[in-house]
């Protein structure tokens, strides 16, 4: 011994403990930075969800983990607020997760209580209209005319969803949402990834 400080090492590096605090530094530093680029670039956070029903199979499965960004960036052609319909997609070729339009995450009803639902946007509809007729049949239930529809007409302008798996628009089932006025999209889509958001459907609570 000759009265050095034993926790120093021999060749001039700081002590362990302080090592391992500037590590740690610099491993929240690297997080944050990564958070910052994700920020930046989706526009929203968190950019991710995880998928928890199987109403968008199969382009998503549940326990799927979907990248989110913010509608206005990089918007497709022929978008309204943001958001390229399926009934605008049509005539232009613009596929989102192998069908024409966006899918888009919202909050049913505008509440910020209820779990985001993540459908696809069908078409768009202004305040009062009658849209009955330009329905695909096959997505309204029994309904006859407009008087028999749920949400028609429509109390405000928005958009008509549907979850690719699912056998009616979520405006004709009332516990999902009504007319989702633009207000209410929280994001667009952009990138699945399978089974990651199982971390998350699997966590505390």
């Amino acid at each position: 011994m000759n009265g050095a400080d034993e926790s120093a090492s021999s060749d001039g590096e700081p002590p362990q403990s302080v090592q391992y605090g500037l590590d740690i530094l610099g491993s929240a530093g690297t997080v944050f930075l990564v958070g910052l680029l994700v920020l930046a670039v989706s526009g929203i956070w968190p950019p991710l969800v995880a998928i928890e029903s199987g109403s968008m199979e199969p382009q998503m499965e549940r326990g799927d983990m979907v990248f989110v960004m913010a509608e206005e960036r990089f918007a497709g052609p022929g978008a309204r607020d943001g958001v390229v319909t399926a009934a605008t997609a049509e005539s232009s070729g613009y596929n989102r997760f192998g069908r024409p339009g966006d899918v888009i995450v919202f909050a049913p009803n505008g509440s910020d209580q209820r779990t985001p639902i993540i459908h696809r946007a069908m078409f768009y509809v202004e305040a009062g209209e009658k849209w009955y007729s330009r329905a695909d049949p096959e997505y309204i239930g029994d309904a006859e005319n407009c008087e028999e529809l749920t949400n028609c007409p429509a109390k405000h302008e928005g958009f008509i969803t549907k979850g690719d798996a699912n056998g009616r628009y979520d405006q004709v089932q009332p516990i999902k949402s009504t007319v989702v006025r633009p207000r209410w999209v929280i994001g667009t889509a952009e990138l699945r990834a399978p089974g990651l958001g199982w971390v998350r459907l699997s966590g505390p609570g």
